[in-house]
């Protein structure tokens, strides 16, 4: 089955980066799209970022453009998320999403989650 196992969260300031990575094993991951989403304390999980199996198509929230690259390795089976200008409102919990249609688009072909790494970002 698929496994998703994310790292790399943790505790930031304003204004500082972190770098998300995840892990892939159980598909067959360079046909596979990749995406991050999150989800904070009360609030319903929302779709940051999307890449293509080919890589070539990437997709982000408004809230996250210019700030947030996601990008991926498919010779290690891995998706980073280059998360900068960090900002309070991006804490959360943040999964790592597989989508087998391989377009990467937000919605709902993101069926298969991790367990998920926090991120807080302090004011």
């Amino acid at each position: 089955q698929v496994q998703l196992v994310e790292s790399g969260g943790g505790l930031v300031q304003a204004g500082g980066s972190l770098r998300l990575s995840c892990a892939a094993s159980g598909l067959t991951f360079s046909t596979y799209a990749m995406g991050w989403l999150r989800q904070a304390p009360g609030k319903e999980r929302e779709f940051v970022a999307g890449i293509s199996w080919t890589a070539t198509s990437t997709y982000y929230a408004d809230s996250v453009k210019g700030r947030f690259t996601i990008s991926r390795d498919n010779a290690k089976n891995t998706v980073y998320l280059q998360m900068n200008s960090l900002k309070p409102e991006d804490t959360a919990v943040y999964y790592c999403a597989a989508d087998r249609t391989g377009w990467g688009k937000p919605g709902p072909s993101f069926n298969s989650w991790g367990q998920g790494t926090q991120v807080t970002v302090s004011s």
